[in-house]
């Protein structure tokens, strides 16, 4: 008994053991890995904060060596030379915010200055000695009495003979550098080479040196109280500071250009956070687990029981998908097919339209071949007898009027040839003038008895103006505005039509008529909508309704609108173009 109870404390024992050890190394992994990533954020913000103060000190080193050549200081020892090269050197103190610009002869005494901080000599301070043997020398410091932290650039002027005459040296003012930068990042400073801070965004960090007592440092300035290296990082342990962690991140970058070291602290608290989640949700996932596995060894009969029942439900779930998925086959086939019935009903009913179209054109169109037919007879007749009486000249003549009359009757049964017939062609290449000519062509005979105005001039269009769509569909379009304008101008004394072709980025063709108006322009493409009288032989409302649907397969646009003395229809093409074409065709 007592081996079985312990064989069974043993095992939770033992995994909660195996839990809290890998618990551990998780931890351990996840917080060197959120350190190797605060090293490299922590190393591109330093970074940028040594190269902004090595660039914004760095102006003032190009302004020094750019002033000390100026002719202003070539002779200072000029009367009146003084004066006018210390106004110079206020002037591009001013201009530049430097502290002071000043030159000093090669004795170290100060010939003119902007602001003469400095003294009257500067002959024991190292960037002027530096200036001296003919280098550029640098330096900082704090001017007294105000306590301004200076940087200091010194530019050698060159005699005539090769030697060194003087030096202009710019002052820098630090604070005014750290403007810029100040609180943007975690703490960063730069300490010179006795270990001391002189540049700093953070104001408490100014002139502390981390080797320094406690007793000896300044009111608010930290003390490191340890430090250790972990993965290859170097941890510091601090204190006396509110604004500075108690553990921190430390980097440091050496900077030649300015004599300094950069350095940052950055706190790793956010690390350490991060890694104890990470060994959390990992020892919760395994205590999840383990007892995931424990309520799973207990349930595992009545799984198994609840696993038959959900297969005896899936089998029949099974089958009735079967039977709704056989069933939206077919409701999917019976679709398909009344598509395919809507499409030639469609078909049919453009078909449709055009027949009705020549049935109102029907009685002119007849007029137009009877005239000539009964021409071709007199002229026929006429022909014989002149024939009879040797008279060939005249005889011709007839003969010439018979050809005229049957070309006449040819180019009409051609246009109502070509308007009754099913188009069947793909798209293509349309010619505009030529659509709208035979369009009036065929509504010509009704026009003409119902004394109707059509103002359309083929010549004032002497080049082909090239449209995408079918000719006989774009036919029958305008055949309906032109007998759909003629309806509603009828009873009026004065009847007319114009139309109009404007080539522009689309192709507008605007048919205009004299008539009373669109009475309802929100459904006059409508199918069945007539403003005609119920049951006359007039139609059936579909003209409207067809040349809409022709002109959307065009990927055109119809619309209508009143004008206070009418309607007009403007009807909206792509123009054909080579590039357009092949990319339709591919």
């Amino acid at each position: 008994m007592k081996t079985q109870n312990l064989l069974r404390w043993s095992l939770p024992a033992g995994f909660l053991l195996a839990v809290a050890a890998l618990a551990l190394a998780a931890w351990s992994y996840g917080y060197r890995q959120a350190l190797d990533s605060l090293a490299e954020r922590s190393a591109a913000d330093l970074a940028l904060a040594s190269d902004r103060v090595s660039t914004q000190l760095q102006v003032y080193q190009e302004l020094a060596v750019l002033t000390a050549e100026h002719p202003a200081l070539a002779d200072l020892a000029a009367p009146g030379a003084q004066a006018g090269a210390a106004d110079l050197l206020r002037s591009v103190a001013d201009k530049t915010a430097a502290l002071d610009v000043f030159f000093a002869a090669a004795g170290g005494r100060v010939l003119a200055a902007a602001e003469g901080v400095t003294g009257a000599s500067v002959a024991q301070q190292g960037y002027f000695v530096r200036a001296m043997q003919g280098a550029l020398g640098t330096g900082h410091g704090v001017l007294q009495p105000g306590g301004q932290r200076a940087y200091f650039y010194a530019a050698p002027a060159f005699a005539p003979d090769g030697r060194v005459r003087g030096a202009l040296v710019v002052v820098a003012d630090v604070a005014d550098v750290e403007q810029t930068w100040r609180g943007s990042l975690p703490a960063v400073f730069f300490t010179d080479q006795t270990g001391e801070v002189f540049i700093a965004n953070r104001s408490e960090l100014l002139f502390w040196q981390r080797g320094r007592a406690a007793a000896e440092a300044e009111a608010g300035q930290p003390e490191v109280t340890g430090r250790r290296r972990y993965a290859g990082h170097e941890i510091w342990s601090l204190r006396g500071s509110a604004y500075l962690p108690q553990q921190a991140l430390h980097l440091s970058v050496d900077l030649p250009v300015i004599g300094m070291t950069g350095e940052i602290l950055v706190d790793v608290a956010p690390a350490r956070r991060l890694a104890v989640l990470q060994a959390a949700a990992l020892a919760a996932v395994c205590l999840a687990l383990g007892a995931m596995l424990f309520i799973v060894m207990e349930r595992r009969r009545t799984l198994a029981e609840a696993n038959a029942v959900l297969e005896s439900r899936v089998e029949a779930r099974t089958r009735a998908l079967s039977a709704a998925n056989l069933q939206l086959r077919r409701e999917v086939r019976e679709r398909e097919e009344a598509e395919a019935a809507l499409k030639r009903a469609q078909e049919e009913l453009v078909q449709a339209g055009k027949l009705s179209a020549l049935g109102q054109m029907s009685a002119g169109i007849s007029h137009e071949l009877n005239q000539p037919l009964m021409a071709i007879q007199q002229y026929a007749e006429n022909g014989a007898a002149f024939l009879e009486r040797g008279k060939a000249a005249r005889t011709g003549e007839n003969l010439g009027r018979i050809s005229d009359m049957a070309a006449r009757m040819a180019r009409i049964i051609k246009n109502l040839r070509a308007f009754a017939r099913n188009e069947s062609e793909p798209m293509g290449q349309v010619d505009l003038v030529q659509v709208i000519s035979a369009a009036a062509e065929l509504t010509a005979p009704r026009l003409k008895a119902e004394q109707v105005d059509l103002r359309w001039q083929a010549a004032d269009y002497p080049a082909p103006v090239y449209a995408w769509g079918g000719e006989v569909r774009l036919t029958q379009v305008f055949v309906n505005l032109i007998n759909n304008a003629a309806d509603a101008m009828q009873g009026q004394v004065e009847k007319v039509i114009s139309i109009s072709v404007d080539s522009g980025p689309r192709l507008q063709v605007r048919v205009q008529d004299s008539g009373p108006g669109i009475k309802e322009p929100e459904k006059m493409f409508e199918p069945f909508y007539s403003t005609k009288v119920v049951g006359s032989s007039e139609g059936m409302g579909l003209g409207l309704s067809i040349s809409y649907g022709l002109v959307q397969s065009f990927g055109g646009n119809i619309r209508g609108t009143n004008t206070g003395g009418g309607a007009v229809f403007t009807v909206e093409l792509e123009p054909w173009s080579e590039a357009g074409q092949r990319d339709d065709a591919a």
